[in-house]
This record gives structure tokens, sequence and C-alpha cells, in this order.
């Protein structure tokens, strides 16, 4: 059996290291074409010589030197830039990780769709600003779009063998963060230290904090009503302290289905990489007599608005989702840079999103005007809460 070709988008990130750990376990099984990252030269020219790379891009063009110095006396092709990011899909590769974060990884995982293999999607982003274009741009290309958010995975695994017509709901699983049980008055006082040290998994500053303030699982929902066509008001979202299980669909015959599995993103993306068979991830085994116990309890969204808010930019559509999250972007920075309260994430994300214009993006181009717009109109009102206004 020939090796399956494989590309990274985002190779130095966590997910991206993470799906290279995967590929070690079984080196002949994946011949790597490109990996690409955003400015971490020494990274990105450590796992090109490693995987034996045939391509090396580096987002920021102004490091092509860097990565050419770093790369030399090899034969690992080198580019820079946006445009060689998406000019990378066009070595073809049968599988795709798009892990870029941000809008700055919609370009290039259009970019993979458009060829028409398969492109296991970890970019939030994409999906939330352009979840429309870039489900039209599957069924045109005929690509297949595998989710690896462990939640989104979940889904994928429990409708596997069922039909989406036979779903009555679907369930998102939540941790409820670091504050699921305080009172409003004290998420007054919420430091960004607290916000980042959630209380099950290993994650960036930024998605800590949407996890606390419950916008990850806003933006989780918008992602699920544009992967799964069963309509927004058949997609639940329940708290589940324990996050062992990430996530259910319930059935018209009243049965649920959950995926259960441990708190670290190898197992869902080893689902990607692997589907439709399934390979060794290397984690520990779920010991559930060690666990104990599994509870779950509705969200409230009088403390955590962020929910709200997310059902309804989904229900506005156009560029509603995108002003989300272009706004909350910009409000978690300011809130991690001590320039706002943690409250004040919310507060500032929904005025924006009440004052702005949304229209039905025609392409890309609209949604990264939207995306720049929102960003400069946020970052102007950031001034109002910092003065207690």
């Amino acid at each position: 059996m020939s090796a399956r070709t494989i590309s990274i988008f985002g190779a130095t990130g966590s997910v991206g290291t993470s799906t290279l750990d995967l590929v070690r376990r079984d080196r002949d099984a994946y011949d790597v074409q490109a990996l690409t990252a955003n400015d971490d030269i020494e990274g990105l020219a450590k796992l090109a010589c490693e995987f034996g790379a045939k391509l090396a891009v580096i987002a920021d063009e102004d490091r092509y030197d860097d990565l050419k110095a770093a790369l030399s006396g090899t034969n690992i092709g080198i580019a820079a830039g946006k445009d060689a990011l998406c000019e990378a899909a066009g070595l073809d590769p049968d599988w795709t990780m798009a892990a870029i974060v941000g809008c700055a990884g919609l370009e290039p995982v259009m970019a993979a769709i458009e060829k028409g293999k398969t492109v296991a999607l970890a970019n939030k982003e994409s999906l939330v600003s352009a979840g429309a274009l870039m489900m039209a741009a599957v069924k045109h290309s005929g690509a297949t779009l595998l989710p690896v958010d462990s939640e989104h995975n979940a889904l994928f695994q429990c409708l596997s063998g069922g039909r989406i017509e036979e779903v009555r709901r679907l369930i998102l699983t939540a941790s409820g963060g670091p504050f699921r049980d305080w009172t409003l008055e004290e998420m007054c006082s919420v430091t960004p230290d607290q916000a980042v040290a959630h209380p099950n998994w290993d994650m960036g500053a930024k998605i800590s904090v949407d996890s606390a303030t419950m916008m990850n699982k806003g933006l989780e929902l918008i992602e699920a009503y544009h992967l799964f066509a069963v309509g927004e008001e058949r997609i639940d979202i329940l708290v589940h302290p324990q996050s062992v299980v990430h996530s259910m669909v319930e059935y018209k015959d009243c049965s649920t289905l959950a995926q259960l599995g441990p708190t670290d993103m190898k197992v869902p993306i080893a689902s990607a990489l692997a589907w439709p068979a399934r390979i060794e991830t290397g984690c520990g085994a779920l010991d559930l007599a060690a666990i104990g116990r599994l509870d779950f309890e509705a969200p409230d969204e009088l403390r955590f608005p962020a929910l709200r808010l997310a059902r309804a930019a989904l229900r506005r559509g156009g560029t509603a989702p995108a002003t989300l999250n272009a706004a909350n972007e910009i409000a978690v920075a300011a809130f991690l840079q001590g320039r706002i309260g943690f409250l004040d994430i919310a507060a500032l994300v929904e005025r924006v999103l009440d004052a702005a214009d949304i229209a039905e993006p025609a392409g890309l181009q609209d949604i990264f005007t939207v995306d720049r717009d929102i960003r400069a109109r946020t970052s102007e009102l950031v001034g109002d809460f910092s003065r207690g206004d």
C-alpha cells in the first residue's frame, strides 16, 4: 500500500505538532508534502528536515531569507507569504491539516478544499466567518471535510452509520470553564491568569479565555450548524465538567450515542488522519471507574451571554458570525492586556454586533473586509469600557 501524501498548514502549532507526533508512530504510512508556519523559522526548518517535506512555507514574507538560510544544503523547496500558503495546496496531497489560526487560514483552507481531496479542519474561525462559502466550495469540489475540534469530531463519529435525517438533535458538551460556579459579582474581578487556567485542557491563552466566557462553545455551535445539516434549533449545549463525553447525537428513536475519550487532541486528530480507519495514538485509555461520575447541567446564559450572542449571530446570518468572531478576538486581546474586565468581553461584542451592518458576503474578500473593519471598530470601543462606561 502506497504512503498517503499529507500537508500540514500550521505545522509548528499545537495541532500541527500533535499531528506530526502521530505521523512519527508510522513514518512509512505518510509522505509529507508541505509544512507551513507563521514565523517560527527554527521549528519549521527542523520539522521539514525531520519529515523530508517537499516544501516549507513561512507566512511572514520578511522571513524568507531566514528560512532559506535555515534550510540551505537541503532539497526542500522554500516559499514565503500569503500567496505561497495557497500555492502550497497545489502540491495536491491526499490529506491536508488546516490548522492556521484565525482568518489568516481562510484562503489556504479554501485552496485545499478546491483541490477536492480530504481536508481536516482545525481552523475554527474559517468555518465561523465563512461557513456558507466554505460548504458551497466543498459541495462544488467534492472534497471531504473532516472536523478536528474534539466536539465536532465526536459528533462525526457518533453519526457514523446513521443518517442525518434520523437525528433529533446534536448535543455539544462544554466543560463550563473555570468559572462555572462563580456568581456574576465574583466574575467581575476575574484576572487574565485565572481565565487562562482551564481545568481540563491545555490550551493557548485566547481559546482558554473563550472557554471561560463560553464563547468557544458559541463558535462551535456555528461550526456544527455548517458541518451537520440539522438546523440551529436542533443543536443544544450541555455543560459537562469532566470533559469525558465530548459530544452526543440523539436520534429520533430516543437513542443517544456519545463519544468518550481523554482530554488529548491526538484522539480527534488521529480520527481525521486515519479516517475511515483507526490508528494507535499513544494516549492513556479512559478509566471510568477511577473517574467515578459524569455530571451534566444546562448552561446559564445570564452568566455566560456569549452563548446567546452566538445564536443571535447565527440567526442573523450573512456577515454576523464573522462580526462576532472578529469583535471577540479584539475583546479577548484587550482583556488579556488588562484593558477591560472579564464581563466586558461579551458586553463589548454585543455592542459591536448590535450596531453592525449585516450583509450576504459574495466572496472571501467581503469576509476579509468585515473582519478588518470590525476589528478596527471594536478596538475603538475598548476605550469606552476601559473608562467604565
